[in-house]
This record gives structure tokens, sequence and C-alpha cells, in this order.
């Protein structure tokens, strides 16, 4: 069967992608912030329900790069791609079990506000906001030059100037989400993508089943057949077959997304939006379910287009798989369309047009708003509202020129090892930061520091020597070859060593230093786990 997309459908999904710019712009001006209420900027008052503000996290979770290469790696790689997203639902479940609710009592706007709790200080702010945007900047990029390449697929057109225009003209309404909308914005723009991914995906899925007479085993069976690898698709192993130690590097980039996704700065950011710890127990409750659909429907729609197209079409298309969600919903229609698919198909890919619109504000609005509450008000004592939130519109200019500029410079090359950065500087620097500060007593502010910087630069030295990077014909610089790292992410390494910092940098800080920290961690301990109301400021 043909993969290509009618006239018809490509007319409608240029159709539906400008009326949805449109609508979610003009929810982002009537929504937005009025005056120099920074509360109402930068959390949105916590005025939305918990099932809204957990549809709201998922959406922000849920990135594009989870829609479309999480599936393509289903669809290529079966059990491995499973893993994967099975991997993904953890690591947004060990956000609400152990780092939510904390969360939401130490911090105010920002990451910083979190980790400056117990130890106030410029150092402490800069260097969270730097960290915040190295591991968000990777994410970004993926995300705008994915808009120029999704694109081009649904539509038809092959030239890299108009792939360009449209990273740029896009990338400017992405901007303009986040310094119009503020908070509450973005979230009505998360909360109307997550609806739409999930209400068309689940009907895609539907249809998916429907083809093998409702039976999974049947599906999977035909998935194996038409991989090209036989029952090894349905067993660990395919997708790191190249590797030294197979099990040890999937284990390892698992590990990887199960620590460094949910404690992305974008998503953290949504836990200081809940009015109470009650309120962001019952929001993260929503957000799980809300993937855990997303991980069932996924896993469907990734083994239709293997077994409907095969795996060797999906490859031909993108080697990574990215474009494997579109082409299942395609091949779930069989061989004619009717007018009703055609709109269905239209509805999928402006969700996903949605979610890379959603997923750069949001990550954006989290760069932006570090920058100017962590950087530039800390450096003033006294600043009004009304200025501090002047600069965090010109901050959201000012991360997301650079992030549009650098998309149109990489969009030719493989994404993967942007993907993986982020992931890794999330769960290698990040993660044993805020694990540290919210509930080690005697931890330091050099600890932290060290914490900080040491894994985010354990991460920057090791990556460029994995294989997603050079010395294969997928990496990110084929005709080159400086592979020295035997494994796919560094959070074998650099995990251990993010935590392994922090603790040695709280030895060396000494006794004194430590009791010290102590005591200051005892007095705010009470508010950062006994869920009591938030302090301002």
């Amino acid at each position: 069967m043909t993969t290509g997309f009618s006239g018809n459908a490509q007319a409608m999904s240029l159709v539906a992608f400008s009326t949805v710019a449109a609508i979610t712009l003009l929810l982002c001006v009537m929504t937005g912030p009025d005056g120099d209420d920074l509360d109402e900027f930068y959390t949105g008052y916590g005025s939305l329900s918990p099932m809204r503000n957990g549809l709201a996290i998922a959406g922000d979770y849920i990135s594009a790069a989870s829609v479309l290469g999480t599936g393509g790696v289903i669809a290529l790689c079966g059990y491995d791609g499973i893993a994967l997203a099975l991997s993904t639902a953890l690591s947004l479940m060990l956000l609400m079990f152990l780092l939510a609710e904390p969360l939401r009592n130490a911090g105010q706007f920002t990451m910083g506000d979190a980790l400056a709790r117990r130890m106030p200080g410029r150092g402490v702010r800069m260097t969270a906001c730097a960290v915040t945007i190295a591991a968000l900047l990777p994410l970004m990029l993926v995300q705008l030059a994915g808009t120029g390449q999704l694109l081009a697929f649904i539509l038809g057109f092959s030239g890299d100037s108009l792939k360009t225009g449209c990273i740029i003209g896009l990338g400017a309404l992405m901007i303009s989400y986040a310094a119009i909308g503020g908070m509450k914005g973005t979230a009505l723009i998360q909360i109307l993508k997550i609806v739409m991914l999930l209400g068309s995906g689940a009907v895609v899925a539907l249809l998916v089943l429907q083809r093998f007479d409702w039976d999974p085993g049947a599906l999977f069976n035909a998935a194996a057949a038409q991989s090209g690898v036989g029952p090894a698709f349905l067993h660990s192993g395919v997708e790191f077959a190249g590797s030294s130690n197979p099990r040890l590097d999937m284990i390892t980039s698992e590990l990887t997304v199960v620590l460094g996704g949910a404690c992305l700065p974008h998503v953290t950011m949504r836990m200081y939006t809940a009015r109470s710890a009650r309120q962001v127990r019952r929001s993260m409750s929503w957000a799980v379910s809300s993937v855990v659909v997303f991980v069932l429907i996924m896993t469907v729609v990734g083994f239709g287009a293997t077994a409907l197209i095969g795996r060797a079409v999906i490859a031909q298309a993108d080697p990574r798989g990215n474009t494997a969600y579109l082409l299942g919903s395609r091949a779930a229609f069989g061989a004619t369309v009717s007018t009703s698919e055609t709109f269905l198909f239209t509805t999928v890919t402006t969700a996903i047009f949605l979610t890379l619109l959603a997923s750069v504000a949001g990550m954006i609005l989290a760069c932006a708003n570090s920058l100017a509450h962590d950087v530039f008000a800390a450096r003033v004592q006294e600043m009004s509202g009304r200025r501090e939130m002047l600069l965090a519109r010109v901050s959201a200019l000012a991360v997301g020129v650079p992030a549009i500029l650098l998309a149109t410079l990489v969009q030719h090359r493989s994404l993967q090892p942007l993907v993986t950065l982020s992931f890794c500087l999330g769960a290698s620097a990040i993660a044993p930061a805020l694990v540290y500060s919210l509930f080690w007593r005697r931890y330091t502010r050099t600890g932290l520091l060290c914490t900080l910087i040491g894994g985010t630069l354990a991460v920057l030295l090791i990556m460029p020597g994995t294989n997603l990077v050079s010395g294969s014909p997928a990496s990110a610089f084929p005709g080159a070859d400086f592979n020295w790292f035997p494994f796919t992410t560094t959070g074998l390494v650099t995990i251990p060593l993010g935590f392994a910092f922090g603790w040695l940098g709280t030895v060396a800080s000494g006794r004194r230093a430590s009791e010290e920290q102590r005591r200051q961690y005892e007095a705010v301990e009470g508010w950062i786990l006994a869920g009591a109301v938030r302090r301002s400021g």
C-alpha cells in the first residue's frame, strides 16, 4: 500500500494548522497576565483545577520528541521501544511519589527558588539558571527542527528554504505563547494538546486493533513477521544490537530516562502552580494516568505501523522512525480513505503540530522565568513586578531567537544526541541536586554547586564520545569517528558522578559548614516535607 498522503489530507492539514495557530495565540492573549502581577505570570495564581493542572503537566511532559521518537523506537525495535515508553511513565511516577510535594512546598516560581530555600545566594540561582538552559536548549532544538521536517513530510514539500521558513515562523509563534500567555496561557495550550493527542490517538489505536480482530497477540506476531528480525522483535536487544554490552546499554538508557525525564525544569515548574500539597497529589495522579494512556496508544500504533507497512518502509521514510506514528495512523485506514478518516488523520497531524508548538513554548517559558527571576531580579533588592515581568518577556525573546537560529543549523543532522543530552543532564545534575537539597540535612552550598556544575561538565565531556555523535551511519556526524565511550547514554558514569560530586563537595566544606546547613534545613524541614503553607518570597 502507499504511505503517501492525499492532496485532500494535505490541504485539510494546512488549514487545520493555521486555525490551531490562530486560536491558541488568541487564547494566550485572552488569558495572559495583566499589569504587574508576577504570581499570575509565573503560576497563573494556581487557578487550575487538579484535573486541568494534571493534563497541563502531562502536556509538558509529553513532548514531540516523545511522540515521534518513542513511536519510532517501538516501530523499529519492538520490545526495546515498549521498555523505553514504560520508563517515561515510571519517571513521572517517581516525581509524583518522591519529589512533587517537597518541590511544591520548597519552591515558588523556578528551580532556583527550590534550591535557594536552604542556600540563598546569587551563585546558587545563577548556576540553577545556567543548568536549566543547558538542559532545555537541546530539546528545544529538536522540537523546532522537527517542525520543518514534520510539515515537509505531511504537506509534501522538500525545499530546504521552506523548512527553514517554517522553523523561523513557528519559532516566533512559540516565543509569543511564552511571552504573552505566561503560565496560564501555556497551560491551556498544553491541555488542548493532550486532549487532542490522546483522543485522536485512542481512535487510531482502536482502528489498528480492529484490523487484527481485537487480538493484541495477532498484532504483535504480525509486527514481528514484518520486522525483518523475526521473534527477536518481541525480545530485548534489537535497539542496542551493535553495542558491546547490549543489556547494560539498555538498562543505562532506561535509568537515564527514569531519573532525568521528570526532573527537567519545564516539568517541575508545574509543581509550583498547585495551591496545596493535596492538589499537587491529585494533579500528578491525572498526569500519570494520562501518560500511561499515552504509552498504551503509542505501543498499539507503533506495532501497527510495523505490522501493516513493514519495518523497512518505516526506516526508509526516516532512519530513526520519527514518521512511524503518522505512517501507522495512515495505514490503519486501509487502502481507501473516506472523508471521515481523512478528517481523523487531519486531527492526528494537528495534534502532533500542536505538540510541537506547546512543547517549545513550555521550555522557553521555563528558561525565561529562570533568567528573569534567578539572574536579573536577584541582582536588585527591590525590583517592581512590572519590570520583572517585562524582563521575563524579553528573556523569552533572548532564549527563543538563538534557539531558532541553532535549529536551522542542526535540522539536517541526527537529533537523537540532543534528546539524550537533555535527559542525561536531568539525570546527572538536576536529579541529584533536587534529591540532596530536599532530603539531606547536611548538604552544603559547595556540595550543591559541585553537583550542578560537576554533573553538567561530566555529561558534556563524555557525550561527544558516544555512538550517537559519531561512528555510525545514523549518528550526527556519520563521516567522522571519535567514538570512544561504549554506551549510548552517559548515565552509567555521570549519574553516580553527579551524586558523588555533591557528597564530596559537602565533605570538603567541613564539619562546621555541614552542621550549619543541618540547622538551616531543620528550620525549613516542616515547610518542605510536612506540606505546610508555602512561604512567599
